[in-house]
């Protein structure tokens, strides 16, 4: 009987991607007005920029396991108490002057000083547009009181907790937040989920995981023995790790429940 549902954060109950997508537009249309650059072209250049330069850090194996991708590296602060989030606090900095600055080289435009002005324009712009799906609220007040409520979210503390607080009304409805940082290691690895288990006194059976991504949702609850829904918004075929249930909006999650 399950009593617990687990969900993840990003675009499972917040919808990051759009919030990204958001700031790239506020951020790149600077560069438009200043240079006539087209703002898709520009932002294409600069998440390669960031994605290839990321990889080549040291704290890039740290970063895969905790779950931290290129693009919160671009507005992230990492003020957490740890060597490798130290690390990133001192690289971030550059690494965002590097990766707006070489975007607009890609495009024609040397101006290092235009690219340090758009790194500091993308935090900020980041923050203003916290995106959190319409159905979320819903569904998590019709959850709560029925059933024990845990997020489980890979991330650097300071910049889930940023998210958090930049999105109140969220972390109210839950019993408690598991951030991958705090933790030390992140889905999908077994031992994540069965902390979880632990800080919720509860068996793997009487637990299920909701999440967007196959490959750290999925298949940590797999690994642990946790039934899993996978939240399809975007119709992704399925690939080797399978969920036990698939849904294509969180509303449906409230019927599924009364059936696991």
């Amino acid at each position: 009987m399950v009593n617990t549902v687990i969900f993840d954060l990003d675009d499972t109950l917040l919808w990051d991607k759009k919030s990204v997508k958001e700031a790239f537009r506020a951020t790149c249309k600077l560069a438009q007005e200043k240079y006539q650059l087209d703002p898709d072209v520009l932002e294409d250049a600069v998440r390669e920029e960031a994605r290839a330069l990321y990889q080549g850090y040291e704290t890039y194996e740290f970063t895969q396991m905790i779950g931290i991708n290129p693009f919160e590296g671009l507005w992230g602060n990492f003020l957490d108490d740890h060597t490798y989030f130290k690390k990133m606090a001192e690289i971030v900095p550059n690494y965002r002057k590097e990766a707006w600055t070489n975007g607009l080289k890609r495009l024609g435009i040397d101006d290092a000083e235009f690219g340090a002005h758009l790194a500091e324009q993308f935090p900020m712009n980041r923050k203003k547009s916290p995106f959190v799906y319409e159905e979320t609220f819903s569904v998590l007040e019709k959850l709560q009181g029925k059933y024990q409520l845990i997020m489980l979210t890979n991330g650097s503390p300071d910049l889930q907790n940023t998210k958090l607080t930049i999105t109140p009304e969220l972390k109210p409805y839950f019993d408690h937040i598991i951030i991958s940082g705090d933790f030390g290691k992140g889905k999908p690895d077994q031992s994540i989920f069965e902390h979880v288990l632990e800080v919720a006194d509860i068996s793997k059976d009487d637990a299920i995981m909701v999440g967007d991504n196959l490959m750290t949702d999925i298949l940590g609850a797999n690994r642990t023995g946790i039934k899993s829904v996978w939240i399809n918004r975007e119709d992704n075929r399925a690939t080797d790790v399978k969920p036990t249930y698939e849904i294509h909006h969180l509303d449906e999650l409230i019927d599924l429940l009364e059936t696991v």
